[in-house]
């Protein structure tokens, strides 16, 4: 007779392999960069007299099957092992339901003082597992510097001063919880990995790679850990020059599948302009055709509700621009810096001259929503985050209407073969919304089955790193010239007014009132706002991503 086990947080015996136990490797080698006199993928970078350098090797400490994602637990890291002369700022967690693919910041004073670094003078017990084998100690910093990282042992004993170093507080900076990467409501603990506060182009918090632990019994908020801070003279000493930055988008640059059904692609916004877009002017009844480079576009200003764009008047005109040109559509990409200058954003952009009508599920029934959704002038994106340290691909956002997700380098899908590195996209039917794996992707409430059918399959594919699709359109630190159509910053289409009400009433009216006023709403929040506006005028254009909640 097989035992239970009954130690809610023991690894198991014999239980299958989770994921964590395999570090992710990347389906080919990465291939070398171009040389150049900046410090991009040199392995370290120096933050203004504190050097860190980026490890990706670890040793376990302690490992649970219980709880956190998927209910399959978590396991907890020292980096392992540390060059010479450089010091842990605290070890490294993740959940266990993905391959480990970890980075964690070590550092040393290079400024000459010795004072940027400094052993905590004491530490406090914040948690041990039942089992007794897990230990997790929030270090505490001598006055004037901050603890940035958790230390995890497998005995009770105290850490050693020298397990780690807290950093002089005017190299810190706040940071806030991400990523949960384990809770258990028997005894109030859990765990979630960092990131700084404020992410943005001209932010310096750097993200160390470490995580926060807390408890009922000791509470501690993220307020008593902090993020590293550049305070380099020039924090984007480290970002890929022009050539680089080609290497990178050849290299990762995504594949984009369309829905096979599609019947709105994309194009080029050139493409768009000489077949017939109009700029119309709030007050005026004679629209102006736009030139073909967008030079005779309003610049800046914000989108005041002055002037928009709309397709060509001739209705046979407006058909085929709404299809699109996928032979001849391209990408445009924004180059930031990111994370204190230590990590790479790069924004693949595209274009859409017309987004298709939404479509709602309720229980196995698909019901077509007339013409709400129909909008003119669709940009949609992805970004690539890439690690300033070595070149390697961190994560990729997947912008999803007026949000989007994350996903982690190691569960992206990869074209395979000759595709090398590159991971894949898929664009919803009709709506180009971008999600990481083929399938249906409901946006209401699943649960209910009540909901906006987000459908994806591979039809058509759109090479976002092919020879001539990708331009290069916006990078400040490197001065690159910006199109005139990239500073219209009013609607690339006009508002569509929906009455929402009256449509569900009559596309779904076999179903009970109170599903359609359950489906009203959720039109409502999900796909009736603002007109579409071009990329300068989204969020992430300065700031980090939105996320969807």
């Amino acid at each position: 007779m097989r035992r239970r086990n009954s130690c809610l947080f023991c690894v198991p015996m014999g239980t299958a392999a989770l994921p964590i136990e395999k570090q992710f490797v990347p389906p080919a080698a990465q291939p070398s960069w171009p040389p150049s006199d900046g410090g991009f993928a040199k392995g370290s970078i120096d933050l203004g007299g504190l050097e860190v350098r980026q490890i990706t090797t670890f040793a376990k400490v302690w490992s649970t099957t219980q709880d956190g994602q998927d209910g399959v637990g978590a396991t907890f890291f020292k980096p392992s092992p540390v060059p010479g002369s450089f010091s842990v700022l605290g070890h490294y967690a993740q959940p266990n339901n993905r391959p480990l693919f970890g980075r964690v910041l070590v550092g040393r004073d290079t400024s000459g003082t010795g004072a940027l670094l400094a052993a905590p003078v004491d530490y406090k017990l914040v948690w041990s597992s039942p089992d007794g084998a897990g230990h997790f100690w929030l270090p505490t910093a001598p006055n004037g510097y901050k603890a940035v990282g958790v230390v995890v042992t497998t005995t009770s004993d105290k850490p050693s001063p020298d397990e780690v170093r807290c950093v002089r507080a005017d190299f810190t900076d706040a940071c806030e919880t991400e990523e949960s990467v384990l809770s258990s409501d028997k005894d109030g603990f859990s765990a979630a990995t960092l990131r700084p506060a404020v992410r943005g182009i001209d932010a310096r918090g750097v993200h160390v790679g470490t995580f926060l632990a807390q408890s009922s019994a000791t509470p501690a908020g993220a307020s008593t850990l902090a993020c590293l801070k550049n305070n380099s003279a020039r924090h984007t000493s480290s970002m890929p020059d022009l050539a680089q930055v080609n290497s990178l988008l050849a290299a990762c640059g995504p594949h984009v599948y369309l829905h096979p059904n599609e019947r709105y692609l994309p194009s080029s916004p050139t493409w768009f302009f000489e077949k017939g877009a109009l700029l119309y002017e709030k007050g005026s009844q004679t629209p102006t055709p736009v030139a073909a480079d967008g030079s005779n576009l309003p610049q800046g200003g914000g989108n005041d509700g002055g002037y928009w764009l709309d397709l060509p008047v001739d209705r046979k005109q407006r058909e085929e621009v709404k299809k699109g040109d996928l032979p001849g559509a391209k990408v445009y990409v924004q180059v930031k810096p990111m994370l204190g200058g230590t990590a790479t954003d790069l924004v693949v952009w595209i274009f859409y001259p017309f987004n298709g009508p939404a479509r709602a599920k309720v229980g196995p029934l698909t019901i077509p929503l007339g013409e709400i959704g129909e909008h003119v002038g669709d940009w949609e994106h992805m970004t690539l985050r890439v690690s300033n340290f070595s070149g390697a691909l961190l994560r990729m956002y997947l912008s999803q209407h007026s949000a989007g997700t994350w996903v982690e380098a190691s569960q992206l899908e990869y074209l395979g073969g000759y595709g090398g590195n590159r991971p894949v996209a898929y664009a919803s039917l009709h709506g180009h919304a971008l999600y990481p794996r083929a399938g249906l992707v409901l946006q209401g409430d699943p649960r209910l089955g009540v909901g906006i059918r987000n459908d994806c399959a591979r039809g058509s594919r759109l090479d976002t790193g092919g020879a001539g699709r990708c331009e290069g359109v916006s990078a400040e630190y490197l001065g690159v010239a910006e199109p005139a159509w990239l500073g219209f910053e009013r609607g690339w289409g006009p508002r569509e007014e929906y009455d929402v009400g009256r449509v569900i009433n009559r596309v779904a009216r076999i179903l009970p009132r109170s599903v359609r006023e359950r489906l009203a709403k959720l039109v409502e929040k999900v796909l009736v706002g603002d007109g579409p506006t071009g990329p300068k005028m989204h969020g992430n254009w300065r700031n980090d991503e939105k996320e969807a909640r």
